[in-house]
C-alpha cells in the first residue's frame, strides 16, 4: 500500500506546479474560429450530399445530357436517316445545301401562358420609351430655361448701355446747353439731376419728380429723342464724341444716330 502510494506522483511537486502552459495572447481564440469553420466546412458538405435536388433541376440536367449527345443508331429517325444514305455530320437534302446543325430548341419553362414574355419585352421596350422622352423633355426645359436666362441677361445688359448713353446724352446736353447760355433745358429729363440740392429746391424737387413721373417714354424713346436734339441743335454725336462743325460734316464723317450704326 505504501509501495503504490509512492510510486503515485504527488500533486504538489514541482512537476506539476512549472508546467509551462502555451499561454501566447489570442492563441485560444484563433483555435476556436479555425474550428468553427472547420465544422462550418463539414456541415456544408453535408448538405450538398444530402440535398434533394427538385424536379426543374432533374429535368434541366437530363435535357442538357440530351442535347451534348449526338444521335446514335438507336434512334429511329436517325437509323431511317442512314438508310437512306445520310453520314453523320453532312448536309441535309441531294445537293448537301441544307442545313448540318439540327433546329435549335427554345423550350418553355415557365408558368405564364403564350405570348407572356413578348408582352413583357413590348412593355420594357414602351418604358425604356417613355424614359428617352422624358430625358429629351427635361433637356428641353433645361435648354429653354438657359436661353431664356441668357436672353433675360443680354436684356439687361442692353438695358444698362441705353441707361449709361441716355446719362451720357444729358451730361452732353447739360454742357453744350451751358457753352450757349440756355439755362433751362428744354425737357426736364434733358439735363442730370443734381443728386446734392438746397432745402431751399425741395418743393422744386417734388415738381421735378411729379412732371419725370408724367413722362410715359422709356430710356430708348428719351435716348433718341435727346441725341436727335444734340445733333440737330449742337451737331454732337455721343458716340462719336465729337462736335461738328456743320450738318454736311456731321452727315460725311458721322456713321449714324444710332449705337449699332458706331459698332
Amino acid at each position: 500500500m505504501k509501495l503504490n502510494m509512492a510510486e503515485e506522483e504527488d500533486y504538489m511537486s514541482d512537476s506539476f506546479i512549472n508546467v509551462q502552459e502555451d499561454i501566447r495572447p489570442g492563441l485560444p481564440m484563433l483555435r476556436q474560429i479555425r474550428e468553427a469553420r472547420r465544422k462550418e466546412e463539414k456541415q456544408q458538405e453535408a448538405n450538398l450530399k444530402n440535398r434533394q435536388k427538385s424536379l426543374k433541376e432533374e429535368e434541366q440536367e437530363r435535357r442538357n445530357i440530351g442535347l451534348k449527345n449526338a444521335l446514335g443508331c438507336e434512334n429511329k429517325g436517325f437509323a431511317l436517316l442512314q438508310k437512306m444514305g445520310y453520314k453523320s455530320g453532312q448536309a441535309l437534302g441531294k445537293s448537301g445545301g441544307g442545313i448540318v446543325e439540327p433546329i435549335p430548341l427554345n423550350i418553355k419553362t415557365g408558368k405564364s401562358g403564350i405570348g407572356h414574355e413578348a408582352s413583357l419585352k413590348r412593355k420594357a421596350e414602351e418604358k425604356l420609351e417613355s424614359y428617352r422622352k422624358k430625358i429629351h423633355m427635361k433637356n428641353q426645359a433645361e435648354e429653354k430655361a438657359a436661353e431664356q436666362f441668357r436672353m433675360r441677361l443680354k436684356n439687361k445688359q442692353d438695358e444698362m448701355k441705353l441707361e449709361g448713353d441716355l446719362r451720357r446724352s444729358q451730361r452732353a446736353c447739360q454742357q453744350l446747353d451751358a457753352q450757349k447760355n440756355i439755362q433751362v433745358p428744354r425737357e426736364a429729363w434733358y439735363w442730370l439731376r443734381l443728386e446734392e440740392e438746397t432745402e431751399e429746391d425741395e418743393e422744386e424737387k417734388e415738381q421735378d419728380e411729379d412732371e419725370y413721373k408724367s413722362e410715359d417714354l422709356s430710356v430708348l424713346e428719351k435716348l433718341q429723342i435727346l441725341t436727335s436734339y444734340l445733333r440737330e441743335e449742337h451737331l454732337y454725336c455721343i458716340w462719336c464724341g465729337t462736335a461738328y462743325e456743320d450738318k454736311e460734316d456731321l452727315s460725311s464723317n458721322c456713321p449714324g444716330p444710332t449705337s449699332a450704326d458706331h459698332d
